[in-house]
Order: C-alpha cells, then structure tokens, then sequence
C-alpha cells in the first residue's frame, strides 16, 4: 500500500516507519476514536478480574451503542485474535461490569444495546491462520491493518469483517474451547437479535418500494466496501462507521446523513437540520425523499457524506 506526495506535479513515494510500542497505537486511537471507529471511549486497560487475569486494551461504544473491544498488536501474532476472542467471551457475561464503567463516563442516561458487541483487531499484518479462524467463529470480528509513514501519516484498512453470508460447518475437535463458546454465543445472539431488508419494505406502497431500491443501489454503488446493515428502525450503510441511513416509510424515505446540516448551501426543502431532534438513525441532516427528482437532489449529498467519511 504505497502512499505518494505530491510535489511539484509528480508523485514522491513515502517511506514507511515503525511504531515504537503499541502503547502509542493505542494512544493515537483512543484519542481519535470518534474519526476512526465512530466509537466514543469508556475505558482504557480494563481489568477483567482476578479469575480470569487480563487486560483489554480498549473499550468504547459504537455509534449504535454496542460494546466495543479494541486490542492492537505492533507486530504480526496470531496471539492477537485468539486474545480479543477470550475478552468478547468475557464480556458477554459480564454486562454488567461494563455497563457501570459506561455510565460513569458517558453519563447515567447513556443506551447500551447487546444485540452485538464489537471487536477490532489491529495490527500491521495477519497470517492466513487468522483470516480462517475469524471467519469461522461467526463472531462479530474486525481486522484492521495499519501502516505509519515517515511523514506521520497512519493509514488503516479494514481486511476483513464479518458478512451475513454462511460458511460451512466445522468440527469442533483440537478448537480452543474459550473460542468455540465465545463463537456459539456471537452466533446465538446475531440469530435473536437479526432483521432483514425485506421486513423494511413490507406493507409499503410499490413506488416507495422502487424508490427504496433505487437509494439502496445508488449508496452500494459509491464503493464495493460499503456494508448494507439492516436494523430495527432502519438500514445503515457503512464503511468503517455509518455514512447513511434509511427509514423507509409509507408516503417518503426518510434519509439520515453524517453531515453538518448548517454547511449545506444553498438550502434545500427536502434537508432539515435534526441535530437536536431525536431521531432513529445516526446523522444530523435529514433528507425526507418522495419521488425520484427528490433522490436526484440528494445524490451530491449522499456521495458528499460518503467522502467525508473516509471513502
């Protein structure tokens, strides 16, 4: 993953440099997890107790409020999975245990949702091992690789990360126990706390369905690395965090974008600032779409909120 400069209209490649302790790389994020992850912070080196005698590195919550574990490697180590898939077990029953550290920091009226829990693993590389033990786990389970560069530039790329596809059926035989049961309960979860797109568009009239379908493909087509998340009030599109979501409803489709609606000019009637107006989905800017000439207007700003993002 090469990074250029430009200079003098011609390309200068930059040199990568190391990171000298992950201690930083924590740092760094933890600082800027909002721009990176979209997380706000709870907790940094939480102990999980005498019993079970660790640390994890980070914990945060989701824009969506679900726990998130975050655990950095500076070197290639499988060790790295296999750790964060020990702490989701951990935290899968110990709800509790977080649910206090998150209130005392963000605030008593704070929601946590335990539909999912997030894990980030970042390191600068993964061996094959790791690629094929995450995706049969069925946990819900990020790799992040991450490159620093000579002119402290950070670049991180998601490499892999959990889909709704199926994979075939594994035996369990030689499996470390902590990760088949911290697999069995992810699995168990997603199962009884999933929901479809098809269930947004039931009972809705045909040409909000079409119109539906034409934000849908319009949204994946911005970049193949946008994930289509269905969830109970609404659909995410997200990359590393939500660029839009949707609300279909009977008359219109109500669009939430990641976009500071007080920098949107000229106005526009179908835009409305809901920055502090509760609302199901995440994004200060409201686009309420009826026909197909309202998507036409709102284009420029999906793909505007897909840019500020980090796409």
């Amino acid at each position: 993953m090469p990074l250029f400069q430009i200079a003098n209209e011609s390309l200068v490649s930059i040199a990568q440099s190391d990171l000298d302790s992950e201690k930083r790389l924590q740092a760094l994020v933890e600082k800027s997890l909002g721009q990176t992850f979209n997380c706000r912070f709870v907790a940094s080196e939480f102990s999980t107790g005498a019993t079970h005698a660790g640390r994890i590195d980070t914990l945060a919550l989701s824009e969506e409020n679900n726990p998130v574990i975050i655990e950095y490697k500076r070197i290639e180590s499988s060790k790295l999975v296999t750790q964060s898939l020990y702490y989701l077990h951990w935290l899968y029953d110990h709800h509790g245990d977080f649910e206090l550290v998150a209130r005392k920091v963000l605030g008593s009226s704070v929601e946590i949702d335990w539909s999912d829990i997030r894990v980030i693993c970042l390191a600068p590389n993964y061996e094959k091992y790791d690629l094929h033990a995450v995706q049969v786990m069925g946990a819900n389970i990020e790799l992040w690789r991450y490159r620093l560069f000579a002119n402290d530039s950070l670049y991180l790329e998601e490499i892999y990360r959990k889909t709704l596809r199926t994979t075939p059926e594994t035996s369990e035989q030689d499996k470390d126990p902590v990760m088949v049961a911290a697999g069995k309960k992810a699995a168990i979860t997603r199962l009884t706390a999933s929901y479809n797109v098809e269930q947004h568009f039931q009972g809705k009239p045909e040409h909000i369905r079409e119109l539906a379908q034409a934000i849908r493909e319009f949204i994946t087509g911005l970049d193949t690395a946008i994930e289509e998340v269905p969830k109970k009030y609404y659909i995410a599109y997200k990359i590393s965090q939500n660029i839009a979501c949707i609300c279909i409803e009977k008359k219109q489709i109500t669009v939430y974008l990641k976009l500071n609606p007080k920098e949107i000019s000229p106005p526009l009637t179908i835009v409305r600032d809901v920055s502090q107006i509760g609302h199901a989905g995440t994004g200060d800017t409201e686009v309420s779409i009826e026909s197909q000439a309202d998507l036409e207007t709102a284009k420029p700003l999906i793909e505007k909120a897909y840019r500020q993002v980090g796409g």
